[in-house]
C-alpha cells in the first residue's frame, strides 16, 4: 500500500474549501476516502457541507497555501495529534504513485514567478518533453498529477506559504529569483518570509539563482550544491548573463571557456531589464532539463506575457496606457516603474506590511504625478513627500462601484498626462480592498481606457 492509499482508512480532513482545497476533494473523492471539509467562510462546495467547528479528532489535515500554522485551528489540530500535510505534500505522493518518473522543477520569489514560469512552459512545449506550468499558476500541482494527460514535467510556481508548508518533494532544479519585503503580515517578519523561500532550495538538486540580488546571495552562501548565478553582466565561467545584446550560457556548456548563444534581446518581449532576467532563469532550469539552446530561443521568441503584466493597452496622442496591476508588492511596482522615462502612476491598495522606502528612491525621478489610492495610500505618499516633494500626488476615494472608480482614475489622468508619458497601473498592494483581485482590476483599468481615452 502506497503511502498516499492510507488516507483511505483514516479520518481525513480538508482546511480550505478554496481552489486548491476543491483540487483536494475531488482527489478524495475519486480515492474513495472519507473526508470533511473546514472553512471559516465558505459554507458548501461542489456539493459537500463545510463545516467552520472541528468535529473530534482527525488522523490527517490536508492544509491548503495561505492558513498560517499559528492559526488556532491548525495549532489545535497539531496539538491533538493529527498529522498536517500540504496540497503540494500531497501531490507528491500522489505523484510518487502515479508517475514516479515525472520531474518536478520550481520558481519562487518576490516578483516574477509567473512569466517565468510560462517562459519556461513555452521552452518546454518547443521540446520532446510533455510539460505543464502549474502550482500557483493555471493547474493546482494535484489537479497536473492527475492530469488524463502524463506529463513528463511540472514546472511549478510557488508562493512563500506552499514553500513553508511543504518537506516532501524533490525538485531537478529551483530557481529563486529576488527576495524583498511581501507577505510580511503573514510570515510575521521579513526573515521568516525570506527563510520560507531559501527553503526552496534544500529540496533541489541545482539551484538557479540571481546574482544581483543582495538578499539572495547572503542567504545562499553557506548552501552545499551546485549553484548557477544569473544576471545582466558579462557571464564568468559557470553562469549565465548579457554579453551586449546577447543572453549567453557559460554554465551548460563543455568547457570553462566555452559559451553558447541563448537568445538575442530582440528575442525578449518586452526587453526590459526584469524580463530578461526571468528569461536566463527559464533558460537555466530548461538546461538542467536537458532542452537545448536552439530550442530554448524558439521557447523564448514564441513567448507572450501574461495579461495584467506590463500590458500595453492603448497608445493615444503620444501616451501609453499600460496595465501592470499584476505587480501587487513594491518590488513588481518598482520592475515596471523603471521600464519608463515619464510615469503617471496609478499606485495605492493593501501593502500587506511592505515598506515603500526603496521603491520611492530608486524611481521617483520617473514620476511624474501619483494618483494614490487604497487604505495604505499613504505609505506611499509619504515616502514621496520624503524623497521626492517634487511629485504632485492626487488622491482619489472610491465612492460608487468600482467600475466608477476606475473611470474617475482614468478621466483624472488623462486630465494630466501628455505626449510621451505613461499611464502606468502598478499599484505595489494587493487589490482586496477596493476591487475583487488584482485580475479585476486591470480588466477594469483596460475596459475604462478603452471607453474613455
Amino acid at each position: 500500500m502506497s503511502e498516499v492509499d492510507f488516507l483511505n482508512s483514516k479520518r481525513v480532513l480538508v482546511v480550505g474549501a478554496g481552489n486548491t482545497g476543491k483540487s483536494i476533494i475531488d482527489y478524495l473523492r475519486n480515492n474513495g476516502s472519507s473526508f470533511e471539509i473546514y472553512d471559516e467562510q465558505i459554507e458548501e462546495v461542489d456539493g459537500f457541507q463545510v463545516s467552520s467547528q472541528l468535529n473530534g479528532k482527525y488522523d490527517f489535515a490536508v492544509i491548503s497555501p495561505g492558513w498560517r500554522k499559528t492559526h488556532p485551528v491548525i495549532a489545535r489540530l497539531s496539538e491533538s495529534g493529527t498529522k498536517l500535510i500540504s496540497e503540494i505534500d500531497l501531490a507528491w505522493l500522489i505523484k510518487e504513485k502515479l508517475s514516479p518518473n515525472q520531474i518536478w522543477v520550481g520558481v519562487t520569489g518576490t516578483n516574477g514567478k509567473t512569466t517565468t514560469i510560462q517562459m519556461l512552459e513555452s521552452i518546454i512545449s518547443k521540446s520532446d518533453l510533455k510539460g505543464i506550468a502549474c502550482g500557483n499558476v493555471g493547474f493546482t500541482v494535484i489537479d497536473a498529477v492527475t492530469n488524463s494527460e502524463k506529463f513528463d514535467v511540472l514546472a511549478i510556481e510557488l508562493s512563500s506559504f506552499q514553500i513553508e508548508w511543504s518537506d516532501l518533494p524533490r525538485f531537478a532544479a529551483a530557481a529563486i529569483l529576488n527576495i524583498s519585503d511581501d507577505h510580511i503580515d503573514w510570515h510575521g517578519s521579513f526573515d521568516s518570509y525570506a527563510n520560507a523561500k531559501i527553503k526552496l532550495l534544500t529540496q533541489s538538486e541545482v539551484a538557479i539563482l540571481n546574482l544581483s540580488d543582495p538578499e539572495i546571495a547572503l542567504r545562499t552562501s553557506a548552501l552545499n550544491m551546485r549553484k548557477v548565478y544569473y544576471g545582466l553582466d558579462v557571464p564568468q565561467p559557470g553562469e549565465l548573463g548579457l554579453v551586449e545584446e546577447v543572453l549567453v550560457d557559460r554554465a551548460f556548456v563543455s568547457s570553462p571557456n566555452s559559451a553558447e548563444v541563448i537568445a538575442e534581446l530582440m528575442d525578449i518581449k518586452p526587453a526590459v531589464p526584469h524580463n530578461v532576467s526571468n528569461a536566463l532563469a527559464a533558460a537555466g532550469i530548461a538546461r538542467v532539463l536537458g532542452i537545448s539552446h536552439p530550442v530554448i530561443t524558439k521557447g523564448l521568441q514564441d513567448f507572450k506575457l501574461d495579461h495584467h503584466r506590463l500590458e500595453l493597452v492603448k497608445t493615444q496622442n503620444g501616451i501609453d496606457w499600460v496595465n501592470d496591476s499584476k505587480a501587487t508588492n513594491p518590488h513588481a511596482a518598482s520592475a515596471a516603474l523603471s521600464s519608463y522615462l515619464s510615469v503617471i502612476w496609478i499606485a495605492g491598495g493593501l501593502a500587506k506590511g511592505a515598506k515603500m522606502v526603496d521603491l520611492v528612491h530608486r524611481n521617483f525621478s520617473r514620476i511624474k504625478v501619483a494618483i494614490l489610492i487604497g487604505e495604505d495610500r499613504e505609505l506611499i505618499a509619504s515616502e514621496l513627500k520624503k524623497q521626492a516633494p517634487h511629485v504632485e500626488l492626487i488622491y482619489l476615494d472610491k465612492t460608487g462601484s468600482s467600475e466608477e472608480f476606475m473611470e474617475s482614475i482614468i478621466i483624472r489622468a488623462k486630465e494630466i498626462a501628455t505626449e510621451g508619458d505613461t499611464v502606468l497601473l502598478a499599484p505595489a498592494c494587493a487589490s482586496m480592498d477596493q476591487f475583487k483581485s488584482y485580475s479585476h482590476r486591470g480588466e477594469l483599468f483596460a475596459a475604462a481606457v478603452a471607453k474613455l481615452v
